[in-house]
């Protein structure tokens, strides 16, 4: 499913540069925060995709490795920098194992909930506690449910509406799935629509995963700026830490 996804079409059109999830102030924060914790280790980035953190992340001086398991992302990747500048193992992140050891392990963007089984979100945390050095890092990047929008009987939620784009979210509550739906439309009579499949997680759940990986809860926070995570965050960034 996720190879259907993730195609050459959608590698085309992922990166949006200087703008949406490419824009300064979104990239920057997170690249500040996570060369941070790699300190003078090194990083290593599940689902790496075009490289929209790794490509200035190892600008900065930190030895990236990447896991994806789409080839066009690879492609897409390979056209702002080389293997050795940020080698690839292509794979599914909950398995693939990339060479050597590492002070760093993240997973941002909400790519986590692309697994869609408890199972396989529980084994992403144990291939991240494979790859790390004792007293590593692994940070997850991930959104909050948006539950307490669905009134009784409604199984949709627009998360954001401007022009030219509407997002909405279909949501099995039973499953613990969601489909989200991105709708692109100009001034034609014709929009193009991109859904992708999730499992949600919550914190505590998330929690929960990191203590069976053998993790401990380091900090949460709203954003990469360090703001404080609330009941009403829409996301968080967690940091989960291997014993010293």
């Amino acid at each position: 499913m996720q190879d259907r996804i993730w195609d050459a079409d959608t590698a085309r059109r992922y990166d949006t540069p200087g703008t949406g999830m490419f824009a300064p102030e979104v990239v920057d924060p997170a690249v500040d925060r996570l060369a941070a914790l790699a300190g003078d280790g090194r990083a290593l980035e599940f689902a790496v995709g075009t490289g929209r953190l790794a490509v200035p992340l190892a600008a900065r001086g930190v030895p990236v490795t990447g896991i994806e398991l789409s080839r066009p992302m690879i492609d897409q990747l390979r056209t702002k920098v080389d293997e050795a500048t940020v080698p690839v193992v292509v794979g599914d992140m909950a398995t693939a194992t990339a060479p050597g050891t590492y002070t760093l392990v993240y997973l941002v963007y909400n790519t986590i909930s692309n697994l869609l089984t408890q199972a396989q979100q529980v084994a992403c945390f144990r291939n991240a506690a494979r790859h790390l050095t004792p007293g590593g890092r692994f940070v997850i990047e991930l959104w909050v449910p948006e539950l307490r929008k669905l009134p009784p009987g409604q199984q949709a939620t627009v998360w954001r509406s401007e022009s030219g784009y509407i997002g909405l979210d279909t949501y099995d509550v039973l499953h613990q799935h969601v489909v989200s739906h991105h709708f692109h439309f100009d001034d034609s009579d014709q929009a193009q629509l991109f859904r992708s499949p999730h499992r949600y997680i919550w914190p505590a759940e998330l929690d929960l995963m990191a203590e069976l990986a053998g993790f401990e809860v380091e900090s949460r926070h709203a954003d990469w700026v360090g703001s404080e995570f609330t009941a009403e965050s829409r996301s968080h960034v967690s940091v989960y830490r291997l014993p010293a």
